[in-house]
């Protein structure tokens, strides 16, 4: 089946079989796994996962999509496929309701809803041992990015904190049907494990991030004056003067404790 792409699903599906053996082969999956698919489209990337795993979940919100693939499946292993909008979904509640530690998530993700996605997954880290996902090139860029970089921001700072991200690879836009108009490109993501993580409450960083980089051309005294004063954001051990992209994730984390103090 050829189904037709929505473009209010931001749909563009993964045809060339080079790039999906390449998504397989970087997840390894394996019988035992708990594998999650966001958004499986055509099947691209369901069949071959679940003919390695024998079995997965999937996230599907175009409910045309859903017939054909669930027959297509029916060869290759057990699909069980979940009609929602992902966000949603409670990645938590989902693993315990099936007895596993934890989840394997992996999915082509919509450029339009890719960050919420993230957000979503990253609310959910403790229940979930990796991830793989497609995304677009500069979505990528600024996950991975380093302080000082121009792509680094609020969601290089959010993701590290949370996460490891390692980029993967590039996937070029005539690998898709229709192709997009921007390249895209896999990464991994692994949840730190818990003694890796900061110890500051989650909606205190949030608060700190959104801030400074809301006005990233401006100081932290200016940007952070709803939050911090000069002296504050001193005892954090951080300049007033500094601007944020030069910041790197612990630094936040000290300003948020900072704030958590006042």
């Amino acid at each position: 089946m050829n189904a037709r792409p929505k473009k209010s699903f931001g749909q563009h599906f993964l045809h060339d079989h080079r790039y999906v053996d390449w998504i397989v082969s970087a997840i390894a999956p394996r019988a035992d796994d708990f594998i999650l698919e966001i958004g499986p489209g055509e099947g691209a990337l369901t069949l071959p996962l679940l003919a390695a795993a024998g079995k997965l979940t999937a996230i599907e919100l175009d409910a045309d999509l859903i017939p054909d693939l669930q027959a297509r499946a029916t060869r290759a292993g057990e699909l069980h496929i979940i009609h929602a909008d992902v966000l949603k979904v409670d990645f938590s509640a989902l693993a315990h309701s099936h007895g596993v530690p934890r989840l394997r998530i992996a999915g082509n993700l919509p450029y339009y809803i890719s960050s919420p996605i993230l957000f979503h997954c990253v609310e959910h880290a403790a229940a979930i041992q990796d991830m793989h996902f497609m995304l677009q090139k500069e979505v990528v860029d600024r996950m991975a990015a380093e302080p000082g970089s121009k792509v680094y921001g609020r969601l290089s700072v959010m993701l590290q904190l949370a996460c490891r991200v390692e980029p993967l690879f590039n996937v070029p836009p005539e690998a898709f049907r229709p192709p997009p108009k921007v390249e895209s490109a896999v990464v991994r993501l692994v949840p730190l494990e818990p003694h890796e993580l900061h110890d500051a409450r989650p909606e205190h960083v949030y608060a700190v991030v959104k801030a400074a980089f809301g006005q990233r051309r401006k100081t932290l005294a200016n940007a952070l004056k709803q939050l911090l004063d000069s002296d504050a954001i001193r005892r954090a051990d951080v300049d007033p003067k500094a601007r944020a992209e030069t910041l790197a994730p612990a630094d936040f984390v000290r300003l948020a404790k900072a704030y958590a103090d006042l």
